[in-house]
């Protein structure tokens, strides 16, 4: 794939605003742009030093189109390794297009979605899983999916899975050297130094695989299905958590009819909360139909957040039972979900009342979403089901689908290797394995691509970056 001709494109969001930034990469950039700027000092920009910022207008024949400042990037030390300028111009859409219709009209053509950062890979200036953490880090919408994708941007992924390349490339070279001596049954790898790498390999490879998990959720958002009984506050307790009326709230039972979903951040983890409909019997269509994709957020959801109200089972054993039997049904149809149980309206409960609820529902959380209380509580209990140990540690963290998928095959060839070693295989057949392995930690990297892999990543860029 080559790239030999220069791009433009807006690098900042669409839109009137104060200021905005074209970018402009490629051989051409910096005399396409100095052809049409005019420095208030009378310096020509295509003479001037890299890393400078020089002060003038954009200029067409006579008519000026507008004060900017000019930055200048020379290549290889610049974003893409080429020449780059960027033009910071005032926000106007109309002055965008007219600066931007100018530079295509005299040698630009418009930059693909991530073209940028495509030439930034191309050039060696990134490894394609820190391209693919640019992206990560300007769609990080909370502390956590940031620190993450900071991370790998800085190499931290890539620096791991290379070193692991790295030396098993040197064993399987000298495996394979073997090969050309076979006749004199010689032995260049060391076999126990093999085994330990390979031993090495599969506990880092492991430890990836597993921090997926987390890194998944981190990057997307946990969601928490928010479920009950209509009228018991499920609406109430998700504006509490927003801090803001997101949703419409009123005594009239079955009041929401569809699923309402909306995403905050809890201790840098962002937390994708969905305010069902109620869970009744029902004539009315519209509403069973809310309760049927009750259920099916209930089965896609991380966490299940049941509510009882607190009103309805003041002196009433026969609710406090019903409850009961609804909990066990959702625990039975979902074992390996986290459920939380929530006795809402708790203002208005006595300590008789909680006490008796408490001896009966195991770790039950008390909170009142009108007032506020117990909610804090609530966040505390919800960041419990977070690993954030590896954050704190800053651990490498995968949450690439991508890299995910490339890691288990390269931990299952890993496995055949040591089985293959443990039964005494031939070292021609031993290769074979290791070359898989070593082909797919070159796919996370980019060492190994192909045009369609590297047009399915980047596709996914905005334009501009």
């Amino acid at each position: 794939m080559l790239l030999d001709d220069t791009i433009v494109a807006l690098a900042t969001p669409s839109g009137a605003g104060a200021i905005s930034v074209l970018r402009l990469s490629g051989p051409k950039a910096i005399d396409i742009a100095s052809s049409f700027f005019k420095s208030v000092n009378n310096k020509v920009l295509k003479d001037q030093k890299t890393h400078t910022i020089h002060l003038g207008h954009i200029v067409e024949n006579d008519r000026i189109i507008d004060q900017v400042l000019a930055s200048i990037f020379k290549g290889p030390n610049s974003y893409t390794g080429e020449d780059v300028i960027e033009v910071s111009c005032h926000g106007s859409p109309y002055i965008q297009q007219e600066i931007i219709q100018l530079f295509l009209r005299n040698g630009c053509r418009m930059a693909d979605a991530g073209e940028f950062t495509l030439r930034a890979f191309l050039n060696g200036k990134l490894d394609l899983s820190q391209a693919e953490a640019v992206a990560d880090l300007i769609a990080s919408d909370n502390e956590a999916s940031h620190q993450i994708a900071m991370q790998q941007m800085r190499g931290g992924f890539s620096n791991e899975i290379k070193k692991l390349r790295d030396e098993l490339l040197n064993f399987a070279s000298l495996i394979e050297l073997e090969l050309d001596f076979a006749e004199e049954d010689v032995e260049f790898a060391d076999r126990s130094q093999f085994e330990e790498l390979l031993g090495r390999i599969e506990t880092v490879l492991k430890r990836l695989v597993d921090s997926f998990a987390v890194g998944n959720v981190i990057k997307n958002g946990i969601p928490i299905a928010i479920v009950g009984e209509p009228n018991v506050g499920k609406s109430t307790l998700l504006n509490a958590l927003l801090n803001e009326e997101r949703a419409i709230v009123s005594d009239i039972a079955g009041t929401t009819r569809d699923t309402i979903e909306d995403e905050i951040s809890i201790g840098g983890i962002g937390f994708r909360f969905i305010d069902t409909a109620g869970i009744r019997e029902t004539k009315d269509v519209v509403e069973s139909i809310g309760i049927q994709k009750t259920f099916e957020k209930i089965a896609n959801a991380q966490v299940v957040v049941y509510l009882i109200d607190g009103n309805e089972i003041q002196n009433s054993e026969f609710r406090i039972q019903n409850y009961i039997t609804e909990i066990e049904k959702i625990k039975n149809k979902y074992p390996q979900k986290p459920l939380i149980v929530i006795t809402n309206k708790v203002d208005q409960l006595d300590k008789n009342n909680i006490s008796n609820l408490k001896s009966q529902i195991s770790d039950l959380l008390l909170l009142s979403a009108k007032t506020g209380q117990g909610v804090d509580d609530l966040k505390s209990k919800l960041l419990e089901f977070v690993n954030t140990g590896a954050l704190r540690n800053n651990e490498t963290i995968v949450t690439n689908t991508r890299h995910y998928d490339s890691l288990l095959k390269a931990l299952e060839e890993i496995k055949k290797v040591q089985e293959g070693m443990a039964s005494g295989l031939s070292g021609d057949l031993l290769a074979i394995d290791i070359r898989q392995a070593l082909y797919h930690f070159g796919m996370i990297t980019g060492e190994i691509s192909s045009d369609d892999l590297l047009g399915n990543i980047f596709a996914n860029f905005c334009i501009g970056k």
